[in-house]
């Protein structure tokens, strides 16, 4: 069973057990984190597509980590006019371990 879940703006595909890494979410580690914004349910041959979203869906997570990304450097140049800047980011991000698929009256 595997469900397409929208979380800080992108989607992710997941299943029971797998652990992804979101956009920053509050809570704690070791908190329970549940998303409702499931937007496809597929049980072997059943799959419910939601329009936009499955009713009755949700996805129960556990928050694994709290932490932040690689550093991803940003720099501007214009040639002849002697100017340079340099400016680093590092996008905070919640790490999910996904617990339940639960999917009570799906259906098209």
């Amino acid at each position: 069973m595997y469900a397409v879940v929208q979380s800080g703006g992108k989607q992710y595909r997941v299943e029971q057990g797998q652990t992804i890494r979101v956009e920053r979410l509050s809570g704690d580690v070791g908190a329970k984190v549940e998303i409702a914004d499931v937007l496809l349910v597929a049980d072997g041959q059943d799959v419910s597509i939601g329009q936009p979203l499955v009713k009755g869906a949700k996805v129960s997570a556990e928050i694994v980590r709290q932490g932040k990304g690689k550093k991803t450097l940003i720099y501007k140049y214009r040639r002849r006019k002697r100017y340079r800047r340099k400016q680093g980011h590092r996008q905070l991000f919640t790490a999910l371990k996904i617990t339940a698929i639960t999917a009570t009256g799906a259906g098209r």
